[in-house]
């Protein structure tokens, strides 16, 4: 029998926002979900990208707050980036509820943000630095949040963030939290048993047939940014295409942009207008191709995407998880490529034994001049001491290029600085 989100627990008001978004049936870590959070339970969420986490907690979070009145913000929403707080609010504000919300981040001035504060709000969505910058000024108190969601958890509890988590966990007295992501290492459970009271753990595997499918391409640095050329004019998708620094994505934007391509960047160093301006025209279609670092490689649900290139290989295998994740979301089928030129293999190899999978290799020659996904045999690879840390598929069939579709420590780099400084 099928379970409803009158099941739940969902009130009649929520049903009626749900049934309006076109949102019938709860998936599975909503199930799995809700009903703890209703009963007011802290809970860790861990579920792949894509299926559902947000609407996960936000319904609780409004039932509560629709429940039990009084003086506000009474919840907490804190994001990594910009993007996902803005993501994050548009999911509440669909549900319609006539509750107040302050949306905070860096990037921006103050003078909007500090209006909407003094307004009165119920809920509070933001990154750490402003919502951090608000209580020294003495616009925000968080002394009656009683509901916390740490969303994308282990890049919250990260080396970076960690500080003003903990300053901002410190500000709030007892509150229920969540900690939701895709990815949970094992040094954030030393971060679970202090701050979360007897959490309930829920644990939503990836689906057995893997809606994605990603294939390693190798190719000569001399001809990557021709070959990703290529790639993109046989692809009649949209694309999200990942590099390491802010420099280089941009480079890489104009780059493409000079080859022809419909393509724009999203990187720290734009200012908060320039931004959404360039996530608007992905989502609406008007950008076909978007050059991005970490910043665009969590949480942001954009359903259209059907390719993911990893132009540059990210620092962990959690990276590579959250990057590929913006594609093949909540079932539909997406295909990710990894590029890998002589000067990656020893930075591969390190992925490999961190924990990233290993990946089929793709006939670049074929996939360029014929568009088929043909994966390269693994009888025709010569082993050399380079390779032979990448396991190979043991079949050679080809499927059809239809043109659509750790987290470990890690250095800290400028492009994924804290929201203080303007993530």
């Amino acid at each position: 029998m099928t379970t409803t989100f009158a099941d739940l627990g969902v009130n009649a008001r929520l049903l009626t926002a749900l049934v309006r978004n076109s949102i019938d049936t709860p998936v599975t870590v909503q199930v799995e979900a809700i009903p703890p959070l209703l009963r007011g339970r802290d809970v860790v969420i861990q579920a792949p990208t894509g299926s559902g986490k947000t609407l996960a907690f936000i319904l609780p979070l409004v039932e509560r707050l629709i429940a039990v009145g009084g003086p506000g913000p009474r919840a907490l929403v804190v994001t990594p980036t910009r993007e996902l707080a803005i993501q994050v609010d548009r999911v509440f504000q669909s549900l319609a509820t006539g509750l107040k919300s302050a949306l905070l981040y860096g990037g921006v001035g103050y003078i909007t943000q500090e209006h909407a504060l003094k307004a009165g709000v119920d809920i509070v969505i933001g990154t750490p630095g402003r919502t951090l910058d608000m209580v020294s000024r003495r616009r925000l108190s968080l002394s009656r949040v009683t509901l916390l969601v740490l969303d994308e958890g282990d890049e919250m509890l990260d080396a970076g963030f960690a500080p003003d988590v903990e300053r901002i966990i410190e500000l709030t007295y007892q509150p229920q939290i969540v900690l939701a992501s895709a990815t949970m290492p094992d040094w954030v459970s030393r971060m679970i048993e202090r701050h979360l009271d007897d959490p309930v753990r829920i644990r939503i595997a990836a689906p057995i047939e893997e809606a994605l499918e990603h294939g390693l391409l190798r190719v000569s640095r001399a001809e990557k940014l021709h070959t990703l050329s290529r790639l993109l004019r046989k692809h009649r998708g949209s694309a999200i295409v990942f590099g390491r620094t802010k420099h280089g994505v941009r480079k890489l934007s104009r780059d493409l942009r000079n080859l022809g391509h419909d393509s724009a960047d999203l990187q720290g160093n734009l200012s908060q207008n320039v931004r959404d301006r360039t996530m608007d025209a992905f989502r609406g279609l008007r950008t076909s191709v978007l050059v991005a670092t970490n910043v665009a490689a969590r949480g942001l649900d954009i359903s259209h995407v059907d390719l993911v290139i990893n132009y540059d290989l990210p620092d962990s295998p959690q990276w590579l998880t959250h990057r590929v994740g913006r594609t093949a979301r909540m079932g539909v089928k997406g295909r990710a490529l990894t590029f890998v030129t002589p000067e990656d293999e020893s930075a591969w190899r390190t992925l490999r034994r961190q924990g990233a999978p290993a990946l089929p290799e793709v006939d670049v020659k074929h996939l360029l001049s014929e568009g088929d996904w043909r994966y390269v045999a693994a009888s025709l690879i010569e082993p050399s001491p380079q390779r032979a840390s990448v396991a190979r598929p043991s079949r050679s069939g080809q499927r059809p290029w239809h043109g659509r579709r750790p987290r470990g420590r890690r250095p800290y780099r400028s492009d994924q600085r804290p929201a203080s400084a303007g993530a």
